[in-house]
């Protein structure tokens, strides 16, 4: 599938979840005025975040796929990760909106509530959960497929949205057995504070994006990558760091070569370690290499062993871990 395609794609699912997000939070609010449930209200107000962020997702979508232009030289993936922050915002005013809403119905007016149709209540959150879950678990498929963080982003926002559905839905059983409607606000309170934890890791997670952060799962990933398929001209690798773009990564890092090496057999080289890095990561990766000659000191690790000018007897070999390639320090 072409580039054009994926998103197209992209577009279209990331569409299904914007609708399916303003069907849902009808049918919530409905339910909750149903029952009067406080738990049905506090998931019917995170289902908005959901239509929300779901355009918000869509909007990032469309900048995000635009080309790379004189303005921005590096392409507009950086969208995605303002927002996630202004998605993860949103997400953990509702939070504090739905504990103080709680808060003041339980001081002034539990003893006056009454809750109904629970029974409908938990059929009707049932069913919105199971959709939710298999939307979720289709977008973060083809987001981890198509290279799609907004998309795979949404997915798992539904996915985390069913588990908290499915808890609801627990209690709301155990309310329609046990007719104590205290067990009500405690659902609402606990909804709140995984819906405050879920926005401020999204605001984590987009300010290490923003700010650059590295990621030392995929540094590590790349370096244990590189180590077992490098090329025996390439002596030493180093200063290795990766910037995310969106669904883009830029690459840069220092390549020892042999001193011996002219120009066009150094770029050669350079080639092959881009090529080889596109081949794992994607067509997305764009590499900065600075070359670098290597000395005597290099030739105690040296695998080229056909070398005619080797000044030092081979030792043994480097291996390109986290801790050698890169800014890291391994524990």
């Amino acid at each position: 599938m072409d580039d054009s395609k994926k998103i197209q794609l992209n577009f279209n699912l990331q569409k299904i979840i914007c609708f399916v997000a303003i069907v849902f939070f009808l049918i919530k609010l409905i339910t909750w005025y149903i029952t009067s449930s406080l738990s049905i209200f506090s998931d019917a107000m995170e289902s908005l975040i959901n239509i929300i962020s779901g355009f918000i997702g869509l909007w990032s979508l469309y900048i995000s796929s635009l080309p790379k232009d004189q303005n921005h030289p590096y392409g507009h993936g950086k969208i995605e990760f303002i927002s996630t922050a202004i998605e993860g915002l949103l997400i953990f005013i509702v939070g504090i909106t739905i504990f103080i809403n709680t808060f003041i119905r339980v001081k002034h007016h539990m003893h006056g509530v009454i809750l109904s149709r629970l029974d409908y209540g938990i059929i009707l959150m049932s069913f919105t959960g199971v959709i939710n879950y298999f939307l979720g678990f289709l977008a973060c498929k083809i987001g981890h497929k198509n290279g799609a963080l907004t998309l795979v982003a949404s997915g798992k926002h539904l996915q985390i949205d069913t588990y908290s559905t499915f808890g609801i839905v627990v209690g709301l059983i155990l309310l329609n057995i046990t007719k104590c409607i205290w067990i009500d606000p405690i659902i609402s309170i606990i909804f709140s504070s995984v819906i405050l934890y879920t926005g401020l890791k999204l605001l984590r997670n987009a300010a290490a994006g923003i700010m650059d952060e590295s990621d030392k799962k995929l540094l590590k990933k790349l370096s244990f990558y590189l180590n077992e398929k490098r090329d025996d001209h390439w002596i030493d690798l180093h200063h290795l760091k990766v910037i995310k773009y969106g669904s883009a990564l830029h690459v840069d890092c220092h390549l020892t070569v042999p001193w011996f090496f002219n120009i066009k057999e150094a770029n050669q080289e350079v080639n092959k370690l881009t090529q080889l890095t596109k081949n794992e990561f994607g067509s997305k990766v764009e590499l900065s290499v600075h070359l670098e000659a290597c000395s005597k000191n290099h030739c105690m690790f040296c695998l080229n062993h056909s070398c005619e000018v080797r000044q030092n007897f081979f030792q043994k070999k480097i291996l390109w871990t986290l801790n050698k390639t890169s800014y890291y320090k391994q524990d």
